[in-house]
C-alpha cells in the first residue's frame, strides 16, 4: 500500500478537516487533544467492552456499506475509475465479507484461553484474556480506499476499541463518503473521521494513542513509527515492496500468465500485493511471454484505453513517475499512454536490468518487468539480495522447487500457483516483514492486533506451603530440588 499517504505534501494544499459531526472547520483549528481525550473517557467508561456493543457496531458498519453502496461505487469511479465488479471484489463487498466473518467468530475470539499451571502452584489455573487496547488511530490509503480504511476499523471494533479514522486525501471522493455516512451509523462517542492532508496527519500523530494502524510507504512509516515511539505506542504498519513472482519451467504457463495478469493489472496495477516483477526460467520465457501477451489482449482488448475493466492512474504525479519507468527496458507489449486521461496501457517490459529504475522502486502501476533466470539458486539469491517483500509468488508444479524457494526466502505472505489473493482469506494473517511492514491483521489476527493478550494466574489460598518459596530457605533442599534437579 506502499505509496506514501503524505505524498500530497508537494502536490496539493491541505483540505478542510471534517470530524465525525461532519462539521467542516479550517485546518489546524480542530482540538485533537480534546478529541482523543473524549474518546478515551468514553472507552474508560467500559461502554465498548460488551460483546453486544461490538456486534451492534459491526452490524451498523455493514449496513452503512450496503445502504450506500451506490455512493461508494460512484466515489471509487471518481477516484480511480474502478468499475463496479472490482469495487465489490476489492473494496465494498470485500469489507462486508470481513464484517460477516468477524460477527460469526467474535464471541469465540473473545473467550479467554486456558493454560496449565505448574504442579508447585496447585491448586491454581491460568487464562489469557483479550482486553481492548483503548483509542486507536487508523491512517488509510488511496489504492483501496474503502477496504484499507475500514478493514482495520473492523478489527478495532471487534476488539472493543475506540478509533479516529483518517482516510487518504489522495482519494478524496471516497474519503468524503466515509466521513459523511460513518457518523450516521456508528457510535459517535467512540469513533471520529478526520479529513485533511499533511497538517492534520502531523497533528494527529502528536497525540497519545493506544494503537496506530498505518497503511502506506516506508518513508512515511518511519515518521509514524518515530511519533509512536514517543509514547511507546504499538503499531501495525502495512507497507509494500517489490513482490517477486517466480515462474518455474514446470509451471502451467497459460494459467500462470492469466493469474499473474489479473494480479498485476487489477486496479491498474496500483496494489501493494501485485506481482512487481517476474523471474521466469529461461527455457520457458518465450512461451510464457506469448501467453501473457495473449492474456492482456483477451482481458483488455487491442485498444485497452477503451476497456471498461481497466482503471486509471490516481494522479498526474504518479502518471509522470510511471511513464519514466517505461524506459527501464524493451516494451514487449503495451506502452501507450495518455496524460489527459491518466491512462497507461498494460505493459510488459523485457531486457530489464536489475539496476534499472523499474527494479529500484515499487512499480505500483500497470507495468511488469520480466527477467530471465536459469536456476532455483539464482532465484533465491536474487530475492534475498533485496528487502523482504509483502508477498512472494511461486508458479511451479514441482513441490520440491516450491518448498526450496519458500524455505530459503522471506516475505510477509506467499501464494503458490496464484498471487494477490492472500488478503481475501480471512483466516490468513496478512502483513509484511522488515521493510514491507510489521504486524498482522484480518480475521482473528486483526482482533488480536487490537487486543492486549493479558495473562491471568488464579492461585487458590486453600493451600499455602512454604518450603521452597518463603524464607528462611532450606538451602540444601533448594540446591537439590531446584538448582540441580535429577
Amino acid at each position: 500500500m506502499s505509496q506514501p499517504i503524505l505524498e500530497s505534501q508537494q502536490q496539493q494544499r491541505s483540505k478542510p478537516t471534517t470530524t465525525s459531526s461532519t462539521k467542516t472547520v479550517e485546518p489546524g483549528s480542530l482540538d485533537f487533544s480534546k478529541l482523543v481525550a473524549d474518546l478515551r473517557a468514553y472507552f474508560l467508561s467500559g461502554a465498548t467492552r460488551p460483546v453486544e456493543w461490538r456486534e451492534r457496531q459491526l452490524i451498523a458498519l455493514r449496513s452503512m456499506l450496503k445502504d450506500h453502496a451506490e455512493d461508494f461505487y460512484a466515489a471509487l469511479w471518481s477516484d480511480l475509475r474502478r468499475n463496479r465488479i472490482e469495487a465489490d471484489l476489492v473494496d465494498v463487498k470485500c469489507t462486508t465479507s470481513e464484517i460477516d466473518h468477524a460477527l460469526a467468530h467474535l464471541r469465540h475470539w473473545m473467550k479467554p484461553v486456558s493454560f496449565r499451571t505448574p504442579l508447585q502452584l496447585a491448586p491454581s489455573h491460568g487464562e489469557v484474556r483479550f482486553d481492548p487496547l483503548g483509542v486507536g488511530l487508523i491512517i488509510g490509503t488511496w489504492n483501496y480506499p474503502v477496504m484499507l480504511t475500514l478493514s482495520p476499523l473492523v478489527a478495532a471494533i471487534a476488539a472493543g476499541n475506540c478509533a479516529v479514522i483518517k482516510p487518504s486525501e489522495v482519494s478524496p471522493a471516497t474519503g468524503e463518503v466515509i466521513a459523511r455516512y460513518l457518523p450516521q451509523y456508528l457510535d459517535r462517542k467512540a469513533f471520529s473521521v478526520v479529513l485533511g492532508a499533511v497538517p492534520e496527519v502531523t497533528a494527529l500523530l502528536e497525540q497519545p494513542w493506544d494503537h496506530i494502524f498505518f497503511t502506506g510507504g516506508t518513508i512515511v512509516a518511519k515518521i509514524v513509527m518515530t511519533a509512536a515511539a514517543k509514547n511507546l505506542t504499538p503499531v501495525v504498519l502495512e507497507l509494500g515492496g517489490k513482490n517477486p513472482t517466480i515462474v518455474h519451467s514446470s509451471a502451467n504457463l497459460k494459467v500462470a500468465a492469466r493469474r499473474i495478469a489479473f494480479g498485476r493489472w487489477v486496479n491498474c496495477g496500483q496494489s501493494c500485493t501485485a506481482p512487481d516483477y517476474v523471474l521466469v526460467f529461461k527455457n520457458v520465457a518465450a512461451e510464457f511471454l506469448r501467453h501473457l501477451k495473449e492474456t492482456l489482449i483477451e482481458f483488455y482488448g487491442e485498444n485497452p484505453q477503451n476497456s471498461p475493466d481497466l482503471g486509471r492512474i490516481v494522479s498526474a504525479h504518479h502518471f509522470d513517475r510511471l511513464v519514466k519507468l517505461l524506459e527501464s527496458g524493451t516494451i514487449f507489449h503495451g506502452g501507450q499512454h495518455d496524460g489527459n486521461d491518466r491512462f497507461i496501457a498494460p505493459t510488459i517490459l523485457t531486457n530489464v536490468s536489475p539496476d534499472s529504475p523499474a527494479m529500484q522502486e515499487e512499480v505500483f502501476g500497470p507495468i511488469l518487468p520480466v527477467l530471465e533466470v536459469e536456476s532455483v539458486q539464482e532465484v533465491i539469491k536474487f530475492v534475498n539480495a533485496r528487502p523482504s517483500p509483502l508477498g512472494l509468488y511461486v508458479f511451479s508444479e514441482d513441490n520440491s522447487v516450491t518448498e526450496q524457494i519458500l524455505s530459503s526466502t522471506s516475505s510477509g505472505d506467499a501464494d503458490v500457483n496464484d498471487c494477490t489473493l492472500q488478503p481475501t482469506i480471512h483466516d490468513l494473517p496478512f502483513g509484511g516483514v522488515g521493510n514491507s511492514g510489521m504486524g498482522k491483521y484480518h480475521g482473528e489476527w486483526g482482533f488480536r492486533a487490537y487486543s492486549n493478550a493479558r495473562g491471568v494466574l488464579s492461585h487458590s489460598t486453600k493451600i499455602d506451603i512454604g518450603g521452597l518459596r518463603y524464607p528462611p530457605y532450606d538451602h540444601n533442599r533448594i540446591l537439590r530440588e531446584i538448582v540441580m534437579p535429577s
